[in-house]
């Protein structure tokens, strides 16, 4: 099955009065990474229990080969069109995921120097590169121009005018598309909508006009594109179909001002399978939006980020205390919110399976209910609540769905290491970030000296 096919309405969960029910071995087939070998997890060729034994918990671990599959569906998606796929470095940073798609020819959408930075130490073109958000500093900019940035998606009119400022001392024309808000509701998490009034980004639609013609009148900007982004995790194409029609209707406005683009990025967003969602697959996607894209002569961007990563990488984390209350029972593990903030931040539901299966099988009769939360001082510490399952002291859990959002979110708090990150490929496993030291916590700081 590839990742462009993985849309299933086929339940993978009993829910009880208990609690909720994953099939591992059901929600494995959906998830073209992982699988179970005589009831051990493997993820390409790789047991999963290989990799704790080498490199302990919490770990992240990817799939070069899940990855790649998503990044090829959607190019191959939209093969008809010039396209280029910018690949939004925000939900996964590690320089092996930003060189593996910059081997594959992916663009990347940044939102920050520093994710410039890592673009670029990965082999990543400057000139495939999309640099979005709200606040640009001027040493942003300047950094971002004198490396060759594709383009910048404007976001303000003090932005615009800081850009052209930092473009003439610098005597280079900056290359520009104005970020439209249509106003169109993604049907999201409201932490993760983009594309309404009342979030921050963007300009407005009915006043993108106006600006597209001011920018045209400064000195050093070169009007190269209009950007999208409506929100992330969106399971339905109606959304992206609206926003489009806005921004469609937008373009043909600018031709009719003399304002000729070329191209439109329609951002990202689409959502994945974490347990039992539906969202759209990455064809009928392309199929609803291809029509109306190529009516237009422009290039296309997508910045896709969670559809590319989240499923081809799981969290591992080892069972340390078994905690049955009278009301409650309490499986404590060595992740915590620090390490994968989602269901905190979220509320998001993530599949939580065991890394070996129970000799005697497994179902929902067998089970516990159990909140399986991490040792931070915080009640919101907790990665699943009342989920059934079957666990022993020492078990080894993976978080499906992690590969996006998992350790580009993670903190020190409690003065916590973060975690290791590991990527597999054709039965090989490599070390991709060492897990940090507790000393190197408080490295920087400096005891204060009286004098």
């Amino acid at each position: 099955m590839s990742s462009s096919e993985q849309k299933s309405g086929e339940s993978v969960t009993i829910q009880t009065e208990q609690g909720l029910y994953v099939d591992p071995q059901a929600l494995t087939d959906h998830l073209s990474a992982l699988a179970y070998r005589d009831g051990a997890l493997y993820m390409d060729e790789v047991s999963m229990d290989e990799v704790v034994k080498q490199y302990g918990t919490p770990c992240y671990v990817y799939s070069k080969q899940a990855i790649l599959e998503v990044y090829q569906a959607y190019t191959d998606s939209f093969a008809s069109l010039q396209h280029q796929i910018c690949y939004a470095v925000k939900a996964n940073s590690n320089l092996a995921v930003l060189g593996v798609l910059a081997q594959a020819g992916a663009g990347f959408d940044i939102v920050s120097r520093g994710e410039l930075m890592r673009v670029l130490a990965a082999g990543g073109e400057a000139a495939r590169v999309v640099f979005s958000g709200v606040g640009k500093t001027y040493l942003d900019i300047e950094y971002a121009l004198t490396q060759g940035i594709g383009c910048f998606n404007v976001e303000s009119i003090s932005e615009l005018a800081l850009i052209n400022e930092v473009a003439q001392q610098l005597d280079k024309p900056a290359p520009i598309s104005l970020r439209v808000n249509p106003n169109v509701d993604a049907k999201t998490h409201p932490y993760i909508s983009t594309g309404l009034k009342d979030n921050k980004f963007g300009i407005a639609h009915e006043d993108a006009l106006a600006v597209y013609q001011q920018a045209a009148e400064l000195s050093h900007i070169d009007i190269v594109g209009i950007d999208c982004h409506i929100g992330s995790q969106l399971t339905e194409v109606e959304p992206f179909v609206a926003a489009l029609d806005k921004v469609i209707e937008l373009v043909h406005s600018l031709r009719a001002h003399g304002i000729d683009l070329r191209h439109i990025d329609l951002g990202g967003g689409l959502g994945v399978r974490y347990i039992d969602e539906t969202p759209v697959s990455i064809d009928e996607f392309a199929a609803a939006l291809l029509p109306k894209l190529s009516e237009l002569d422009l290039t296309v961007f997508f910045e896709p980020g969670r559809s590319i990563v989240a499923n081809a990488g799981v969290l591992l984390t080892k069972v340390d205390v078994l905690k049955p209350t009278e009301h409650k029972n309490f499986a404590i593990v060595d992740a915590a919110m620090n390490d994968l903030i989602r269901p905190a931040l979220y509320q998001a539901d993530m599949a939580v399976i065991p890394s070996v299966l129970p000799s005697n099988g497994i179902d929902s009769d067998g089970t516990q209910p159990w909140d399986i939360v991490g040792a931070i001082c915080e009640t919101g510490d907790f990665l699943a609540k009342n989920r059934l399952l079957s666990l022993a002291t020492g078990d080894t859990l993976a978080v499906t769905g992690a590969g996006a959002y998992g350790f580009t979110m993670s903190s020190n708090y409690n003065s916590r290491p973060r975690a290791s990150e590991v990527m597999v490929a054709g039965g090989h496993h490599q070390l991709i970030r060492q897990r940090e030291t507790i000393e190197a916590l408080y490295a920087d700081e400096v005891l204060w000296q009286d004098k």
